[in-house]
């Protein structure tokens, strides 16, 4: 018998394609996983039963066979007008959740006519100045009928007040309301720079914010710690969950210091992570985040609320992996980012659009992008199957492996006096630059493979692919901020300062805040004097580079 074409004799030894062999955040694979490799990574112990602690296949029994996850895709440019057409689209396309993307003057809080503005109103997202655009932002979209995330941090408190207000215009019941904001400032210190306030004014607000909402709003998820910036700057999967859940403890620890039941919020704490090209690591990665959140919740605040451990979370697919060359290629990319995050078991799912590294998406890349998501949920069979690859002799032990990992440098954090500490000494800065370095260093070697950027060129398709990204409209920033000088001069000026007036003298005390930001919207004060009211009380702050 004769050896088949191409195979060699058994036992003769073989080259392999790579000199070693690993994940992407660099955590060492074997040769062939087996149970021998499973139990060395500390076994299937701590895997149990889906909607069971320690949650690693789940936190719902039935997972997606009883209800899918929720397909919000982010979605926000120029002005809320605009903004609101894209998100009626969405919603009649068959989007499920609304996700709002603000720019750059109203997450650092800045009117649209401020010189610091000029030049950025509206390029990454909607610009909100006021009660009024939030009324346009949301026209003819119930908001006790759809679920709301806003991708807003220093000034979530003022967006979030902007949004209530709203919605009791529209007369919903505000305890109805279903969503969350943002509200991570750590991170932003970490890897973003939104920030504008001191940490400790910071975790003021967030903690205002939480208490506040456990009363007025129950069903809103009052923070949701992020992960994916941490990530889009540099992180290896590791490094962004444990930065994540060291942020997250400091939260809880904030929140329990101003008095709060760790039951009264716990269980409204969500998270949003990244999910990059690593395909197995990703998966790990989602199921010992919640097995290792279930851990450090019970050891350190002893919880009866079993809802207070469960770590439910967004995922958004990785924005650092789309390529401007061969854009068509980053709906493969999407799709199968798309696909860990469904295997790992994520709450709700942004999927990308495939030229978002050429400028803002267009109606067609976006309407991919939220088709990708629905062709994995009706025709792959991939929600029809509780945690299908639990029990993979690799899939566990990687699980086991960054878990490990994660809790290694949790606990270093810690010994370092905490996230906040260790942030203002730029500690988790300087790791996330090292990571950085490493991988940019890995692509430029060419040791990391990129499709149409260092492997598999195509000159002729460099910077093609499908129809041209939309553009600014220049003449509806104009629109914007001729708008806001509308809202100013037809206000009533005198309420308005007095409402500011009232909240100067709140932030100089101990009171909570978000009675008088909501104070602040309804007379139509602007973000950004709301913003300059706090700022006058609690200064400002510039982080260390990290270097």
């Amino acid at each position: 018998m004769t050896a088949a074409a191409g195979s060699l004799p058994l036992g003769m030894p073989v080259e392999e394609r790579k000199e070693r062999f690993e994940t992407l955040g660099g955590i060492p694979l074997p040769d062939v996983p087996d149970s021998d490799s499973l139990a060395s990574s500390g076994g299937t112990d701590k895997v149990g039963k889906a909607g069971e602690p320690p949650f690693t296949r789940g936190v719902h029994p039935t997972m997606y066979r009883s209800r899918l996850w929720t397909m919000r895709q982010y979605a926000g440019f120029a002005t809320a007008a605009a903004t609101n057409e894209r998100f009626r689209m969405l919603l009649e396309q068959g989007q499920t959740g609304l996700s709002v993307a603000f720019d750059l003057p109203t997450q650092l809080g800045l009117d649209s006519d401020d010189s610091l503005s000029e030049g950025e109103v509206g390029r990454v997202g909607v610009a909100i100045d006021s009660i009024a655009d939030m009324r346009t932002l949301f026209a003819e979209i119930p908001l006790d009928e759809v679920s709301t995330s806003m991708t807003i941090n220093a000034p979530a408190a003022v967006l979030l007040a902007l949004y209530v207000a709203v919605a009791d215009e529209q007369g919903a019941d505000i305890s109805a309301l279903q969503g969350t904001v943002q509200n991570d400032i750590l991170k932003e210190y970490i890897a973003r720079g939104t920030y504008i306030f001191p940490p400790s004014a910071s975790m003021r607000l967030i903690t205002d914010l939480m208490a506040w909402c456990s009363d007025a709003l129950p069903l809103w998820n009052t923070i949701s710690i992020s992960g994916y910036h941490i990530r889009e700057a540099g992180a290896t999967a590791v490094e962004e969950l444990a930065f994540t859940l060291s942020n997250a403890l400091a939260y809880v620890d904030a929140a329990v210091k101003a008095g709060l039941d760790v039951d009264s919020f716990a269980p409204r704490l969500s998270f949003f992570f990244g999910c990059h090209n690593d395909f197995f690591e990703e998966v790990a990665k989602f199921r010992a985040a919640r097995r290792l959140w279930h851990t450090l919740m019970t050891e350190r605040y002893s919880p009866t609320d079993p809802r207070s451990t469960m770590l439910r979370f967004h995922t958004q697919t990785a924005g650092v992996t789309l390529t401007a060359q061969q854009p068509l290629n980053n709906i493969a990319r999407v799709s199968y980012q798309g696909l860990s995050a469904v295997l790992g078991g994520t709450q709700s799912l942004h999927t990308n659009s495939f030229d978002e590294a050429l400028g803002l998406p267009s109606d067609e890349a976006v309407t991919v992008a939220l088709r990708t998501q629905q062709v994995l949920a009706a025709e792959t069979g991939v929600a029809d199957i509780v945690d299908p690859l639990g029990g993979s002799w690799h899939v566990e032990a990687l699980t086991n492996e960054v878990e490990q990992r994660a809790r290694l440098l949790i606990d270093d954090i810690e010994r370092r006096g905490g996230a906040l500490r260790a942030i203002e000494d730029g500690f988790q800065q300087r790791v996330i630059h090292e990571s950085a370095w490493r991988h940019q260093q890995a692509v430029e070697s060419k040791r990391i493979q990129v499709v149409g950027v260092n492997h598999a060129l195509d000159s002729a398709a460099v910077g093609g692919g499908g129809p041209q990204p939309q553009s600014l409209d220049r003449g509806a920033i104009e629109e914007q901020v001729a708008r806001l000088a509308e809202v100013r001069q037809g206000r009533d000026s005198t309420r308005a300062a007095e409402a500011l007036s009232h909240l100067e003298e709140m932030a100089a005390g101990e009171g909570n805040l978000m009675p008088v930001i909501l104070e602040c919207v309804k007379a139509e004060c602007t973000v950004g004097e709301i913003v300059a009211a706090m700022r006058s009380e609690f200064g400002t702050w510039m982080a260390p580079s990290g270097f």
